[in-house]
């Protein structure tokens, strides 16, 4: 019964086994996927998955890092991919400031353009927010992201910026960073944050959790994450995986009922 909000298997980290891998995460507890579109191609690829995997549904976006691409032409792919059946959100969009390519401006313009598109389609966001917590929230502000649903996914920032968040009714991604040794600032907005505004997520290949830290990821680990949720929470993992899953479900617009 978990519910994996936020992975990547279009990586090429997964071209030897994907087929293998995602056909056995049912029978492995993991009910739901979405896959992220993070550029142009891996929005298409996403596309193709959704189409092969009852239980694999997906985003389309461009992440921040990618927007150096995007024109008026090309973005209408995005357009015409939120159109697609099993398309859920748009995402994922936001500001990394980590890097500096593409300029700030670039990627603001590309983030703000994404949000109203969402804002049009009365769909869902995912937010990639790295080092750009003030100018992510304002850019949202500005945009009328009190009206939306959005989750911040990977928070990276304390209980101040959660709380900012949390306020407007969005919801906090939760993923294998929650169990490192120096993941302090997200076991505090764990325990702060309640539980029905929490998505369970892998990002993977990307973010395994202990024991497979610096491995390559996938929804398997998620009973890891659960178990660290549940200790922080003082509840049972079966009640961290069923909230979870509720929240994913009603985040993404999905049917909670067996495919």
């Amino acid at each position: 019964m978990i519910f994996d909000s936020h992975a990547h298997y279009d990586d090429r980290a997964f071209d030897e086994d994907r087929g293998t891998l995602l056909a056995s995460l049912p029978a492995n507890g993991i009910s739901r996927v979405v896959n992220i579109g993070s550029s142009l191609e891996t929005t298409r690829r996403t596309v193709a998955l959704t189409e092969q995997y009852d239980f694999v549904y997906g985003t389309a976006g461009v992440h921040p890092s990618d927007t150096g691409e995007l024109n008026d032409e090309n973005f209408r792919q995005v357009v015409e991919a939120l159109g697609r059946p099993k398309i859920v959100a748009v995402g994922e969009i936001g500001l990394d400031y980590h890097w500096d390519e593409p300029e700030r401006p670039v990627q603001k313009k590309w983030f703000e353009r994404q949000l109203m598109l969402a804002r049009e389609k009365r769909m869902p966001v995912v937010i990639h927010s790295r080092e750009a917590a003030q100018d992510t929230l304002e850019i949202m502000r500005a945009c009328g992201a009190a009206d939306m649903s959005a989750v911040i996914h990977c928070f990276s920032y304390g209980v101040e910026m959660a709380r900012e968040y949390l306020n407007m009714g969005h919801y906090i991604g939760v993923g294998g960073v929650v169990t490192f040794s120096n993941g302090r600032k997200l076991k505090e907005v764990v325990q702060y944050m309640p539980l029905d505004r929490m998505l369970l997520e892998t990002d993977c290949p990307y973010l395994a959790p202990v024991p497979n830290r610096g491995r390559r990821n996938s929804s398997l680990n998620l009973p890891h994450v659960v178990r660290m949720v549940a200790e922080l929470k003082g509840v049972s993992e079966e009640t961290v995986e069923q909230a979870t899953f509720e929240n994913a479900c009603r985040f993404y617009g999905i049917s909670g009922e067996e495919s």
